[in-house]
């Protein structure tokens, strides 16, 4: 879907404007940007099930900065902005924490730790997009963070340079070797041609 920039624009205007009770055009800025923040959590981050409150957390920030929003750029580039910088952030603490054995005494019995199985039924719905989450979820960290801002997020490779602080030729090698690494670990996902 491609949206009218005038009417993202005006939508922005409306928002930073309006008074501190009424949502209306900060919502319809969220609707039209939620899908594709939520899947890039999910890709940039490897975690499916963190990825609806990380987007949340995302238009959080969003909503508490848009006053400082300078419209320099459009809404949605602003706001994958705030994503990268969030989802980066996530995975900076996720490797500081401790893991949980699922073995222990009470971990087990901890029902905020299950998974529904209509959790599972919805994952196991869509197996395409299940086998490329898997095939993502392979590739390490440093491949697959520059590999997603590329090619799901449209980055240029300088922005991904400067979002990542890394040399211009160092995010063209690990696209490169990402690109090259996802369709040997996706063709190794769908097996020997039958």
């Amino acid at each position: 879907m491609i949206d009218d920039p005038l009417d993202e624009q005006a939508l922005v205007r409306a928002a930073k404007g309006a008074p501190s009770d009424d949502l209306r055009a900060f919502e319809a800025l969220v609707a039209r940007n939620q899908g594709h923040v939520v899947a890039n959590c999910r890709h940039l981050t490897g975690s499916p099930a963190e990825a609806e409150d990380l987007a949340q957390e995302v238009f959080v920030k969003a909503f508490f900065a848009l006053k400082r929003f300078e419209e320099r750029s459009s809404f949605r580039t602003w706001v994958r902005q705030i994503k990268v910088n969030h989802c980066l952030s996530h995975l900076t603490k996720r490797k500081k924490e401790r893991a949980v054995d699922l073995d222990d005494p009470g971990v087990a019995d901890d029902r905020a730790l299950r998974v529904e199985a209509a959790a599972e039924e919805q994952l196991l719905a869509d197996d395409e997009r299940v086998r490329i989450q898997a095939v993502l979820d392979a590739l390490g960290e440093s491949l697959r963070v520059p590999l997603v801002l590329r090619d799901l997020d449209g980055l240029s490779y300088q922005e991904i340079a400067e979002q990542l602080g890394l040399g211009l030729s160092a995010v063209k090698m690990r696209i490169k070797r990402g690109r090259e690494e996802f369709r040997r670990l996706y063709q190794a996902e769908a097996g020997p041609p039958g």
